[in-house]
């Protein structure tokens, strides 16, 4: 109920003063209004401040546009050059660097690897120990002397020992032996001893197989051979199948590793006596010639063993294929194929490939770091420091740096982790743990930790990760994932939007949290960090908070002035908004897609409350000090608290982009609240400074129309002052329905105070101008000066739609009811109306200054018509007019817009109808002719003003003066006869209107005889007759005439008693009128009752009259009109007192002097009035 009775004193009062703007008839200049005309011309310094303020003002509206175009920018930035900034950590997180005794160690091993390589190396591969020796001096920072001594030591030093891993995986496509057409195959493989170079070619040209014929046994050259039993390995036998999967895995001692030679057969096993078994029998076999001889020994033993007789042959495996690998031909990275089956000679028939997977590596190596240190670790230091070494080497964006070494260091590295048998998963970890920690120190491209990470996945055992390896793994996720997340809490200053490196960088980093925390690895070895999207959370919402604390630090708002603190708070709030733009727009896409975390969220509720509360301080002391009655709002004060509301609306905007449960109850929910006093006082700013801004481009306006229009400069500039003001409100986007309501009535009152201020000086601006300028060149700047107005209220007509007044009815609706509805839109629609009543003023002031203009041209062509004799045509008494206006017309087209055009038709064309009929006043009683001209006249008007529908509508030419002048002409036309006929015509018509009047009613009862022709009146009493006497009353009689009397010139009038001292008189007589039908039927024929008071000294004085028309009584089946005539009930007239000189037929008629009839008629009528002037 309050709020409705404040919404109601707060319309009063502003309908109060749109009033005052329709009452401003003639404009009162008053000292407080800024628009109050002044012939000293507007200071220029204030003129220049309102174009800058209006300049300061629309660079704030655009700040929102601008924010996003800026944000939409760094979104769209393509690669840069200019390097991201640091990614500073914390000291804990840089790891120690490795003492110099330790490097000479490490240097140890690394030669030491480089003397023993073996394996065929691949193209990327270094060759030469010269190169390889020259790289590792470097990396290590070592002198000759001191390589020289290290690589003797090593030359001394104990050659590595190396092992053969054979993994037999399975074979395909094999050869069936047996009769059901597969075959039961099995493998035996082992090492064949190195031999010189003659032996190995001859054993190039012969194959090793299982069995031979014994004589071609005999023949082989006879070369002892040692065995033992540990280096032959049997497989499995898989029944029945040419594609056999074994999946087993064997290890060699290898003596020579440069000449020895792996040596598998596959045969097809025939007995129920396992090979393998007959392999462990044997201690060892010595004597035998060659490898073949051996795996015969091996089959002969298994079947003495067994059920079939030593001596048979039927038993016999079948031989399926071989394989010889020279071990000095094995990659360095060892063999991962097929190999295809060889036959034992050049007859045999065999078929089919076996997988096997090859690797050398060494099991003894005598370095001192081997020693005492894991090959895990001695390879993680190694490739720390190569690391090291080829990131410094890095010229082009060493942050990007995808992690690739140069071919020796490659060279070295593989040899190394070959050699010390490390696994794949090993050497992942590996690499993963040197180069996540160099990478806290000398940023590495992200994408390389990331590869890093999925090789760690792809590899994942958690069997072969134990111990320290698992320990060492899960301290580099954890330094790793505490590293990111510093990084996430400054990110600002680490990731910033405006380096699209940077931003690169932070989105690959995220990509590898996210990828990291759902590695199985990860889970297995952190087991306690399973809530990584919480950590995120935490850094991202303290490292919002530091940023938040780092921009006040930075602007310090709580320092200096009022003023400048305000100032130092929009810095602030508009830092905000764009970080929050740039969170929406940039970060919250990477978080959201990489670790599922919805950042902008949480930074935008966490700054959103922060700013509110700081605000919310500010602007409690801004009120406190507004409220002082000594206190005003400056216009910077009030540029800086509109620039402020802005930033925080813009801020508050954001929340749209929240989950709805999020968008409820933030801080900033009503801030509005906090601006409402200093919002009112700055739309008073604004006002002022419109209006210095409209009256100096009034000032300055030349009344020239611009380029394709019709309007001046100042009218321009004018609706670009209007649409401002309309987007500062607009932009404000009040939420409080009572307040918006408020502050629409204020802004739409000023627009219209403005608006009609503006054509105020329009007008004085013309009527200053007029003097000494020729007609044509007045008249083009007053159509400049009515455009101008009719282009501003135009403008100003769109106020409801621009404004959105029907959703402050709506809103008003729902808070105040109906009757607040109602409110608004009288309120809003009065202010509107009166503006528009105002502009119409100012335009009608404008228009009369130019038929004021045109009016001695017209006046002298209406008077050559007057004028014009008889003898000369119409149309050549016409033209003079019609050529001026034709000529005036021109101009008026060219230079006005529709609207006003028909505004000065419509007042040009009303001003020739007054002229015209002014002369016809003139000149009445004349011959016919005369008036026949005139009639012309106004026809070819008439059809001039319409211009075939493109001028005025014939409805609205012929309204108005036009009837008065139409009907005076044809009056005037008419004779005297007729026009008496016309008097007593309007006299019946008015007579059918007339109720209850003040003059009293008069009761007859008429008939019609119509075979005797006789009307027959009976007068029965009147009542109510007005007091004529000093007594107070009358003494009353009736005089009863049959008219116009040119009708009825055998009538006699005849009179009633007098009836003395009576207001309601009662006469009851007879009178007899002879009226044939011929007199009856004129529409004019009536009977006149006239009440007068008798007067013994004086004439009498006349009381009233009413009129009766004969065809009511006498026209045939009427009832009075028949014998039941007496019977009809009375007619009751009511009376009327009208002067008659009143009327144009009495003008006219007293005009004709010449005519009798007319002259007679004037005299009785003039009578009557004059008893009245006596009265």
């Amino acid at each position: 109920m309050t709020t409705l009775l404040d919404l109601k004193s707060s319309v009063l009062r502003q309908v109060q003063r749109s009033q005052s703007l329709r009452g401003r008839r003639e404009p009162t200049p008053t000292p407080s209004s800024p628009l109050t005309h002044c012939p000293d011309p507007l200071p220029r310094r204030f003129s220049e401040e309102s174009v800058e303020f209006f300049e300061r003002v629309n660079a704030i509206l655009q700040k929102q546009e601008n924010m996003l175009r800026a944000a939409q920018a760094e979104g769209q930035k393509g690669a840069c050059t200019v390097p991201p900034p640091q990614e500073h950590v914390d000291q804990a997180f840089i790891p120690d660097r490795i003492r110099r005794t330790e490097l000479d160690l490490l240097y140890e091993e690394a030669v030491y690897t480089v003397v023993n390589r073996v394996g065929v190396p691949s193209p990327e591969h270094v060759i030469t120990d010269e190169e390889l020796f020259a790289y590792l001096m470097k990396v290590f920072d070592m002198g000759e002397e001191e390589h020289d001594i290290i690589l003797q030591k090593v030359q001394e030093a104990k050659r590595a020992t190396f092992s053969l891993r054979v993994s037999v995986v399975k074979a395909k496509s094999l050869m069936a032996k047996d009769a059901n057409g597969y075959s039961d195959p099995y493998c035996m493989l082992g090492i064949l001893l190195g031999q010189s170079p003659r032996e190995t070619e001859e054993k190039k040209e012969r194959k090793f197989s299982f069995r031979k014929k014994k004589d071609k046994l005999e023949k082989r050259s006879s070369t002892k051979e040692v065995l033992p039993t540990a280096c032959i390995q049997v497989t499995e036998v898989k029944a029945e199948t040419l594609n056999p999967v074994w999946d087993e895995h064997f290890l060699f001692e290898i003596d020579d590793v440069h000449n020895d030679l792996l040596h598998l057969d596959i045969w097809d096993h025939d007995d129920d006596v396992s090979v393998a078994e007959a392999c462990k029998k044997l201690n060892e076999v010595s004597g035998l010639r060659g490898m073949g001889r051996y795996f015969k020994q091996i089959a002969k033993s298994v079947r003495s063993n067994g059920s079939a007789s030593s001596g048979s042959e039927d038993n016999a495996d079948d031989f399926l294929g071989c394989i010889n690998i020279p071990l000095n031909e094995i990659p360095i990275v060892g063999y991962d194929t097929w190999f295809k089956l060889e036959p034992r000679s050049s007859t045999s028939k065999v078929q089919g490939e076996c997988h096997l997977i090859l690797k050398l590596f060494t099991i003894q190596r005598d370095t001192a770091l081997s020693k005492k240190d894991s090959n895990v670790s001695i390879h993680k230091k190694l490739l720390s420091q190569i690391v090291e070494y080829e990131h410094a080497h890095v010229k082009r964006e060493p942050y990007n740096w995808n992690g690739h070494v140069c071919p020796p260091a490659w060279t070295v590295l593989t040899h190394h982790a070959v050699q010390t048998d490390l696994s794949p998963l090993q050497q992942a970890i590996i690499r993963w743990q040197c180069y996540s920690s160099h990478h806290r120190t000398q940023r590495v491209c992200y994408s390389l930790l990331l590869r890093l990470l999925r090789t760690i996945d792809a590899e994942w055992d958690p069997v072969a990760v134990r111990g320290d390896l698992e320990r060492q793994l899960s301290d580099s996720f954890r330094l790793y994932t505490e590293h990111c997340l510093c990084l996430m809490k400054n990110m600002r200053q680490v990731f910033p939007c405006t380096s699209a490196a940077a931003i690169t960088r932070y989105e690959l980093m995220l990509r590898g949290i996210g990828y990291m925390q759902n590695m199985q690895a990860f889970k297995t070895v952190c087991p306690l960090r399973n809530d990584l999207q919480l950590d995120i959370t935490t850094a991202a919402k303290k490292g919002t908070v530091e940023w938040y604390e780092s921009l006040i630090a930075r602007y310090k708002p709580e320092d200096g002035t009022l003023e400048e603190q305000l100032k130092k708070l929009v810095q602030v709030v508009d830092a905000a908004c764009a970080d929050v733009q740039r969170s929406q727009n940039i970060y919250n896409t990477m978080f959201s897609s990489a670790v599922k975390v919805d950042f902008f969220s949480i930074s935008y509720r966490q700054l959103e409350k922060q700013v509110a509360d700081d605000v919310n301080v500010a602007m409690e002391r801004v009120c406190g000090t507004l409220e002082q009655e000594s206190s005003r709002l400056t216009q910077t004060m009030g540029e800086t608290i509109f620039e402020l509301f802005m930033s925080l609306k813009i801020l508050k905007g954001f929340r749209e982009f929240l989950p709805l449960k999020d968008a409820k109850m933030l801080a900033l929910t009503g801030f509005h609240n906090w601006f409402k006093s200093s919002i009112h006082k700055w739309l008073q700013i604004v006002h002022d400074r419109s209006c210095d801004r409209i009256r100096k481009a009034a000032e300055m306006d030349k009344l020239e129309p611009l380029l394709q229009a019709k309007h001046s400069s100042s009218a321009v500039e004018v609706a670009t002052c209007f649409s401002q003001v309309r987007q500062i409100w607009l932009q404000l986007a009040w939420p409080d329905s009572a307040g918006a309501f408020i502050f629409v009535t204020r802004l739409t009152d000023n627009f219209c105070s403005e608006a009609v201020c503006y054509s105020e000086m329009m007008t004085r601006k013309v009527e200053r101008n007029q003097q000494g300028r020729d007609y044509k060149s007045f008249t083009m700047q007053l159509c400049v000066a009515l455009n101008n107005t009719e282009h501003v209220r135009v403008f100003l007509a769109h106020l409801p739609r621009d404004l959105d007044w029907q959703g402050v009815e709506r809103a008003m609706e729902e808070s105040c009811g109906v009757e607040g509805k109602e409110q608004v839109y009288k309120a809003l629609n009065g202010q509107l109306f009166n503006m528009d009543l105002d502009l119409q003023r100012e335009a009608k002031r404008l228009i009369t200054l130019l038929t004021d203009k045109m009016l001695p041209e017209l006046r002298r062509y209406i008077q050559h018509i007057s004028l014009s004799p008889d003898s000369i045509n119409n149309d050549d008494a016409v033209s003079p007019l019609m050529k001026y206006l034709q000529d005036t017309m021109v101009i008026l087209t060219e230079n006005l817009v529709k609207e006003n055009l028909t505004r000065v038709l419509q007042s040009l064309w009303e001003l020739l109808l007054r002229m015209i009929l002014d002369a016809v006043a003139e000149n009445r009683g004349i011959q016919v002719e005369f008036y026949n001209r005139f009639q012309y006249t106004v026809e070819t008007l008439l059809e001039f003003m319409h211009a075939k529908g493109e001028g005025l509508t014939m409805d609205d030419m012929k309204s108005g003066e036009y009837k008065a002048l139409d009907e005076e002409l044809k009056m005037n036309k008419c004779s005297s006869f007729e026009l008496i006929e016309q008097y007593y015509l309007e006299k019946i018509s008015l007579q059918k209107t007339l109720k209850h009047t003040r003059f009293g009613r008069i009761s007859v009862k008429c008939y019609y005889d119509a075979p005797e022709q006789r009307l027959t009146v009976e007068i029965l009493h009147a009542a109510d007759i007005i007091a004529l006497d000093a007594n107070g009353l009358s003494d009353p009689f009736v005089i009863v005439e049959v008219c116009p009397h040119h009708l009825f010139p055998m009538a006699k009038s005849q009179r009633t008693q007098v009836k003395l001292k009576t207001l309601h008189p009662v006469f009851d007589e007879l009178f007899y009128f002879h009226v044939s039908p011929e007199q009856y039927r004129h529409r004019c024929a009536c009977l006149t009752f006239t009440v007068m008071d008798y007067d013994w000294l004086s004439t009498n004085d006349f009381a009233g009259e009413a009129v009766a028309p004969l065809s009511d009584f006498c026209w045939p089946g009427r009832p009075n009109a028949s014998a039941a005539g007496k019977s009809v009930q009375p007619a009751i007239l009511h009376l009327s007192r009208s002067k008659p000189s009143e009327k144009p037929i009495m003008r006219m008629l007293d005009a004709r002097i010449g005519d009798r009839e007319a002259q007679e008629f004037v005299r009785r009528l003039k009578e009557i009035e004059k008893s009245m002037e006596e009265e």
